[in-house]
């Protein structure tokens, strides 16, 4: 694609010289029919050689000034044209992420901006890119996983995508989205994550995928040229300290909320905690409940340090013994926060959940008998998701 692109604007930079080559002859020549004209009026030769030297000097002025345009646009045409730095795609990225909108569940249904923002952020918590060989042939395959009893969320995905199939496996509680044909990646899928990157370590799956559809695709490589080059990507390992690079926009620090929203939008935060967040309340002791928010990720401890930021949660991130990094809350100003920067945004069962816990926080101090009955609901709901 970008050696189209690049295609593309070498033909204007041809098309923009050869203009300027018609307009430069066409000067000369009226230069010279004046030089003639010129001759034939005058009758003193002195006279006439005096203007034809001044008109000679011109023509080779204006000729030296339209070559040196030419070269100028040209050196322009291809310094703009050439492919934009790492650092030029990440500052224009950081503009792509911000939005003037509100984000909610209307603006994500409307806008395709912020859908795709949610997208990515979803893939980031239940979403693959796998390679198979499958029957003798590579298969590239995107998946995004649910419990079927949000099997909800999934239809909204495809509905909004307008690709796509959905299953549900047998005898196992689970439903999957997923788009295997390379046509359709390559128009709907690739667009949406070249332009947002993952933010967690699934961007090394994603840029094996890519290349792997590359090679896949070349005409030029033999079946066995093919299947050697694909088998070397599968088992390339993803490196202990791999960090997705659109982290290098803050010099892979998170420092606070302004560098936290340089990286993550919340349209990416609300896709991430439908697939990662939990809302739930938990017993602090036999007659009080307090209400919790918890995140956890195995690998990417940068995106659970900026959800700390962006949300404004006081507690820090936690190793846990079981090995995974956690960020969880009980602070009732943090959970204040949660509760408005979730509002009317969550779409699949996760708003559910939401809503209950968020009403239950409203009448945690007024009406205990009604927290208990939403706490009963609740862990019915976890149970059914899980």
């Amino acid at each position: 694609m970008r050696e189209n692109l690049q295609l593309g604007c070498k033909c204007s930079l041809f098309i923009t010289v050869s203009i300027i080559d018609q307009v430069k002859n066409l000067i000369i020549l009226l230069l010279l029919l004046v030089n003639a004209t010129v001759e034939k009026m005058l009758q003193t030769r002195r006279l006439s050689a005096w203007l034809i030297n001044i008109i000679s000097h011109q023509r080779l002025n204006v000729e030296h000034l339209i070559v040196k345009l030419c070269k100028s646009t040209e050196k322009n045409l291809i310094e703009t044209t050439t492919a934009p730095s790492a650092q030029t795609q990440y500052s224009s990225y950081t503009k792509n992420n911000k939005s003037s909108l509100r984000v909610n569940k209307t603006t994500l249904l409307e806008n395709k901006e912020l859908f795709s923002q949610w997208l990515v952020g979803f893939t980031d918590g239940d979403g693959t890119f796998s390679i198979a060989r499958q029957n003798g042939t590579w298969s590239l395959i995107f998946k995004l996983g649910q419990s079927t009893y949000n099997l909800r969320l999934l239809h909204y995905v495809k509905n909004q995508l307008g690709v796509g199939s959905l299953y549900v496996e047998k005898n196992v509680n689970m439903a999957h989205f997923r788009i295997r044909d390379r046509k359709v990646l390559e128009s709907v899928i690739f667009p949406i994550f070249d332009k947002y990157p993952l933010l967690t370590s699934k961007q090394f799956n994603y840029l094996k995928f890519k290349e792997a559809f590359a090679i896949l695709s070349d005409p030029t490589l033999s079946n066995s040229e093919k299947d050697t080059l694909v088998s070397n990507i599968v088992n390339r390992e993803l490196p202990a300290d791999y960090i997705s690079p659109i982290w290098s926009i803050i010099n892979n620090k998170v420092s606070d909320y302004a560098s936290a929203s340089l990286v993550m939008s919340k349209a990416w935060l609300v896709g991430f905690t439908e697939a990662e967040g939990s809302f739930y309340l938990v017993s602090k002791g036999p007659t009080r409940l307090v209400h919790a928010f918890e995140v956890t990720q195995k690998l990417d401890v940068i995106v659970l340090n900026s959800i700390q930021r962006l949300l404004g949660i006081s507690t820090q991130v936690q190793f846990k013994k079981a090995g995974y990094f956690s960020l969880a809350t009980t602070n009732s100003r943090a959970i204040e926060n949660l509760i408005e920067f979730f509002h009317n945004t969550l779409k699949g069962m996760k708003s559910l959940q939401f809503k209950l816990w968020s009403k239950a926080y409203y009448y945690r101090n007024t009406n205990r008998a009604k927290v208990d009955k939403i706490h009963k609901i609740m862990t019915k709901l976890i149970k059914k998701a899980s």
